[in-house]
């Protein structure tokens, strides 16, 4: 996040526990860290107390991360961390970090967390509207025809296969994924399947590929 001069609000607002460590300068920083990563993986608040991440509720994802072999806190002792998945595929976090241990802290978490990650939404939302990286296109409503096509394409049916499989004509396929394409702003098969998934048009297309095996 940057503001108006450009600068980004790391450096001016939201200051890292440690100074040491400039996250945004760091291309690999979030490859490293574990917050990111959970993140990645975890839709919901969590929070770290200085040993293991936890949520609410036991998560697998967040479990692997803490029995991984590298784990490295970057200072933070404390933190509560709210993913934030915005339409169109944009992942991010806003996180509460502190350099000293809070014994508290899940009961803290237990009380503020639903709050903080409404907040967190609500920040990161106006901030994409702002800057125009928002999603101000139009709604996109595709026909149950155009998704049917979609989630054989992402199977990896050709044209040939979906139109038995749906028992359409092969030109009547290439019209459904064309248009689908056309209303998504994507080009090409590859393109128009990686933006109907982002957009949750196509479910679990695993499904579809063992039923074609």
């Amino acid at each position: 996040m940057a503001g108006a001069d450009g600068r980004p609000l790391a450096e001016t607002v939201f200051h890292w526990i440690d100074p040491e460590i400039q996250y945004w300068k760091d291309p690999a920083f979030a490859l490293r860290a574990p917050f990111v990563h959970a993140a990645r993986t975890c839709a919901e608040p969590f929070y770290f107390n200085g040993e293991r991440l936890a949520s609410w509720r036991s998560i697998q994802a967040l479990e692997e991360i803490n029995n991984g072999a590298d784990f490295p806190t970057f200072g933070v002792h404390a933190a509560i961390v709210a993913p934030i998945h915005l339409p169109g595929g944009t992942i991010g976090a806003v996180v509460w970090a502190s350099d000293r241990d809070i014994p508290d802290l899940s009961a803290r978490f237990d009380q503020h967390a639903a709050d903080m990650f409404c907040l967190a939404q609500r920040f990161v939302a106006s901030y994409a509207d702002q800057t125009g990286r928002g999603d101000s296109k139009p709604a996109i409503r595709l026909t149950p025809r155009e998704i049917q096509c979609l989630k054989h394409a992402a199977a990896g049916c050709s044209d040939i296969e979906i139109s038995r499989a749906i028992d359409v004509s092969v030109p009547t396929v290439r019209f459904h994924l064309t248009n689908a394409a056309r209303k998504i702003g994507a080009s090409g098969r590859s393109q128009t399947v990686h933006y109907a998934t982002r957009m949750g048009y196509i479910g679990n297309a695993c499904t579809l590929q063992a039923k074609r095996a």
